[in-house]
């Protein structure tokens, strides 16, 4: 995909040549290719392709779109769906609550922008869904009105990609009518949701992208730089809004690709020097200027979220120190010998626990134990719990000399058996390749070195302080470098089925993180005074890039631990067929529901405009294979290269749902449908017309003049296109009470809803029949 559409028309049998200096030329028409004027076109179709009947066109196509996504956006008046996380956030940002979530901030900066705008002050807690607004006072539909702005918008946009790209009015109208009356997309533009965010920002940089190359002969002009940087900006604009949003930026990226493979051919004539000219215009636009837009949103949205929060505790303890009123921060203390503390798993929250029960001679399975004292991952507040660090080396009688440090060798010493914590080569109960952890009486020097352990504090530096809360450690056993773990499998009931503790030898494991929860008791008698002359503590500082890195690991690793089941997860084959969908709100007084499903004349239309340009080009292929040309050139060039271009940005925002194993839903192909829309449109055109419109990109001031064609789709094309907008208005209607969740339907009604058997609507009537 060189571009949206390449206007080259090659001669047989001979080369273009170019002046060094100048932009590559369009070549002449092959000379059998008769010359179809705008005297030849229908007046209908001249009729419609002038400025004030296209801007008659999208005038009411935007209308429309504002009209079906703004129809009763205060209903329902209650939590919808994914409100409950995305309202939520906009009451983070008002109150500047810190907080943690899978995907980039700017739509919901957005969200908290609109609800800043309309007064929203951040008390409602959007806790469940079926929650009332109205009761307790939330402007939602303030909140709501900013996706259906956006939703609205994406349909003029969609036809304006259409128009850029060489299409006619008509064929234009009938993509946007594609995404103006489905219902997937109304529903998904009208509920405090991120999706048509997404949409809005993809659409807009596949429009940038497209004026960009239309000005491919005037390259480098202030015009060029300007649609460049603004397909850059809108790109970076996607990729902030939700974590899918990366896919357009690999469609684009491919593109940019092909584009420059292009450029470097020699046959172009083109010399090296003005290839790495390009590629470093795309290198500041299209790598540079996204990368620094996406970082500033996200120093926006540190910036903003400076209190602490429910995010905080995905984080690590040098982050959560620079959230006002944190934890770590008003309650960390340094930790010195002879401390007794009590000590937690990071992960499952479990304190380190022993009692004087030993593990049993013989397990299940055969193996022998110790029958060592049984040390355990117990849930709840306990004395069995509390561990008394011991040092290995001299200490000061006081001062500073007596705090306990990053690398240091200790010893735990479990207070109510007086036993040290220990690990040695015997396996553990439920793990055979894992070590047992036991303890050892402390009077008994005759196993000391296996009581031995590195304390590795985390991101620590040299003879950094151990502190509590704060202070998130690895305990490293000297002899045998294993590391103290715990998972979340239970021992058997001659453990009491608390959690095993044991020893793992891959160090890097997350699981071998634990932290001192709180300081029990000391040598020093002012112990809890011990930080008192540090005053309120002030948030502290930490690296913007550090945090950055920090935040984008965790959104990965807990984007792709999303994979638990759900009842409306679907997977991706089933998308483009609308088998089933998503329930978004039930209400049972009045039987009302919000079902996010497309209009199946829509999507299905979209279906088939893909399968035919597949096959078409296959076929195109084998014939030509055969010596046959069967598609005229420029007519083959505007579907290999614009329809492709479409085909393209389907295909990567599709296909790699296929590899992930997380939970995925319908609406994740939202974005593929509206380029399918794309792709149906330009099919459309090209089975009405044998013809196209071109050249459609601007002259440069060396380009070689070439006749200009015109498509034609007669009165057959503004027929077909007003038919099937009537089509899928008539379905819209007909389920537009599951997308905007009103009015209610009885039980009949809602059985002749449900188009597909596979759709899961509730309120159903029982089918029954005559025996």
């Amino acid at each position: 995909m060189s571009g949206p559409q390449d206007l080259r028309q090659r001669s047989k049998g001979k080369a273009v040549q170019r002046e060094a200096s100048s932009t590559p030329l369009l070549d002449d028409y092959d000379d059998h290719h008769p010359e179809y004027s705008s005297r030849n076109r229908s007046y209908i179709e001249q009729f419609l392709n002038t400025e004030e009947a296209s801007i008659a066109v999208v005038s009411l196509l935007t209308v429309l779109a504002f009209a079906t996504r703004f129809y009763k956006i205060n209903h329902p008046d209650q939590v919808v769906f994914d409100e409950v996380h995305f309202g939520k956030f906009a009451s983070y940002y008002i109150k500047r609550t810190y907080y943690f979530d899978v995907h980039p901030p700017l739509a919901k900066l957005l969200f908290g922008l609109a609800g800043w705008f309309v007064g929203y002050d951040g008390h409602f807690e959007f806790e469940n869904i079926g929650d009332s607004y109205t009761d307790n006072h939330v402007p939602y539909v303030g909140l709501r009105a900013l996706p259906a702005i956006l939703g609205s918008l994406t349909v003029p946009i969609v036809y304006a990609i259409m128009k850029e790209a060489g299409y006619s009015t008509v064929i234009a109208a009938f993509s946007a009518i594609v995404v103006l009356f489905d219902n997937a997309h109304i529903a998904q533009s009208r509920l405090i949701l991120l999706d048509a965010t997404l949409i809005f920002f993809m659409s807009l940089t596949i429009y940038s992208y497209i004026r960009f190359k239309k000005l491919r002969y005037l390259e480098f002009s202030p015009e060029w730089w300007g649609w460049l940087l603004a397909t850059g900006t809108f790109m970076a604009c996607t990729w902030a809004s939700k974590v899918n949003g990366i896919l357009t930026v690999v469609a684009i990226g491919i593109a940019v690709l092909v584009d420059l493979w292009d450029i470097l051919d020699i046959q172009k004539g083109h010399s090296m020097q003005y290839f790495w000219k390009h590629f470093a215009a795309r290198a500041v636009g299209l790598i540079g200027l996204p990368l620094i837009l996406y970082l500033f949103f996200f120093w926006i949205h540190l910036a903003i979220l400076t209190n602490s929060g429910p995010g905080d505790a995905f984080m690590s303890p040098s982050f959560q120190e620079t959230l006002r009123g944190n934890e770590l921060l008003m309650k960390s203390h340094e930790i010195r010998y002879y401390d007794t503390v009590t000590i937690k798993h990071k992960d499952t929250q479990v304190f380190l626990h022993s009692h004087p029960e030993r593990y049993p001679l013989k397990y299940e399975d055969g193996r022998i134990s110790s029958q060592g004292q049984q040390v355990t991952g117990y849930g709840h507040d306990d004395t069995n719990n509390y561990w008394q660090v011991i040092p290995t080396k001299a200490l000061p009688e006081t001062g500073r000399g007596r705090i306990v440090r990053h690398e240091d060798v200790i010893q735990l010493l479990h207070v109510n058996t007086q036993t040290l914590l220990m690990t040695h080569d015997v396996a553990s109960p439920l793990m055979p390749t894992n070590e047992e952890f036991t303890t050892w009486p402390k009077d008994d020097h005759s196993r000391h070195n296996d009581t031995l352990f590195h304390l590795r504090l985390n991101e620590a530096h040299p003879g950094e302080a151990w502190k509590s809360k704060s202070g998130h450690f690895k305990l490293i056993h000297v002899p045998t470098k294993v590391a103290m773990w715990t998972h979340p499998k239970q021992l058997p009931d001659w453990a009491f089925k608390q959690q095993e503790v044991n020893g793992n030898k891959n160090i890097n494991d997350k699981g071998t993180v634990w932290y001192v929860n709180e300081i029990i008791d000391s040598q020093d008698p002012d112990f809890k005074n011990r930080d008192k002359d540090e005053g309120i503590k002030e948030p502290k500082k930490m690296n913007f890039f550090k945090k950055f890195a920090e935040l984008q690991l965790l959104m990965l690793q807990h984007n792709a631990g999303l994979t638990a089941s759900h009842p409306y997860a679907s997977t991706p084959i089933n998308w483009p067929f609308l088998i089933s969908g998503i329930s978004f709100w039930t209400q049972n007084d009045g039987q009302k529901q919000i079902y996010l499903i497309g209009n199946l004349v829509g999507w299905w239309a979209c279906v088939a405009g893909t399968a035919i340009y597949i096959g078409m080009t296959i076929a195109d292929l084998i014939a030509r294979r055969r010596g046959l040309d069967p598609v005229p050139e420029d007519v083959r060039n505007r579907l290999w290269n614009t329809t492709g271009f479409f085909l393209l940005i389907w295909a990567v925002h599709y296909f790699p749902f296929f590899l992930m194993s997380r939970q995925l839903f319908i609406h994740h192909y939202l974005p593929s449908h509206l380029a399918s829309a794309l792709v149906a449109g330009a099919v459309l055109s090209f089975v009405l017309s044998e013809t196209i419109n071109a050249p459609v990109s601007k002259r440069g001031p060396l380009t070689r003049l070439r006749p200009q064609q015109f498509a034609d789709h007669g009165v057959k094309g503004p027929v077909i296109v007003a038919l099937f907008a009537l089509i899928m208005f008539i379905l819209y209607i007909y389920i537009a009470p599951l997308t905007y969740g009103t009015p209610g339907l009885d039980g009949v009604s809602v059985n002749k809803k449900k188009l597909l058997s596979s759709w899961t609507l509730h309120f159903a009537a029982k089918e029954t029949g005559n025996v």
